[in-house]
């Protein structure tokens, strides 16, 4: 069984609708291509490297209508290795629509998508979900992922859409290694799902020395 890791791109307060670009999810959200002025080359690295290994993309219909129309026009370019990769591998989109699946190595998945997804993990060793924040939703409720790679950027933005709705389910993480923050000030965090639900405790016991005589 293969891996499926969530590259996710989100604020201080959690938003992650449209970081790349004004014109990305432009009805109703005033701050998108929020992410761009906080890019630096550690990060660009770090991203870069997040991507050594992938066999196969999953996408929403948005991030894959955007990177449809923008990866098979880079190749040869500064973007070369990525887009060599990108355009090389399957690429899985989860739409309810009729998306142009142009693009080569594209393929629509079906209604049933929790199925689906479980059938491209046994079919790839290392899928890569970018963006596409209604899926990850879905796959965070599903608990369909067993890497979530979150970049978190130094601003506050008080609307937009957040990584995890309301629909989220209580979930164990671990982190994977140190968190790695660049130049700008974005912290780069790699966790991995673990077993079981979140535990609760009493801070109040008298081993933890925080007693109401304290």
């Amino acid at each position: 069984m293969g891996l499926i890791h969530i590259e996710m791109f989100a604020t201080l307060d959690l938003v992650g609708q449209a970081p790349g670009g004004p014109d990305e999810d432009p009805v109703g959200f005033p701050f998108g291509g929020w992410q761009a002025p906080l890019l630096d080359e550690s990060a660009g690295a770090q991203i870069g490297a997040a991507y050594e290994g992938t066999d196969a993309l999953l996408l929403g219909r948005r991030t894959y209508d955007i990177f449809a129309a923008y990866w098979p026009h880079q190749e040869g370019g500064k973007d070369n290795e990525i887009a060599a990769l990108f355009n090389s591998v399957p690429k899985y989109v989860a739409s309810r629509g009729t998306p142009d699946l142009s693009w080569a190595g594209s393929t629509q998945l079906g209604p049933d998508l929790p199925r689906a997804v479980r059938e491209i993990r046994d079919r790839h060793e290392n899928v890569k979900v970018v963006g596409s924040l209604n899926l990850v939703q879905t796959l965070l409720r599903e608990k369909l992922f067993d890497r979530l790679d979150l970049w978190l950027h130094p601003i506050v933005l008080g609307v937009g859409k957040k990584v995890f709705d309301d629909g989220a389910v209580p979930t164990n993480v671990t982190l994977l290694a140190p968190p790695v923050a660049g130049p700008k000030g974005a912290v780069y965090l790699r966790y991995g799902i673990a077993d079981g639900v979140p535990a609760t405790g009493d801070m109040s016991l008298p081993d933890r020395g925080l007693g109401s005589d304290a």
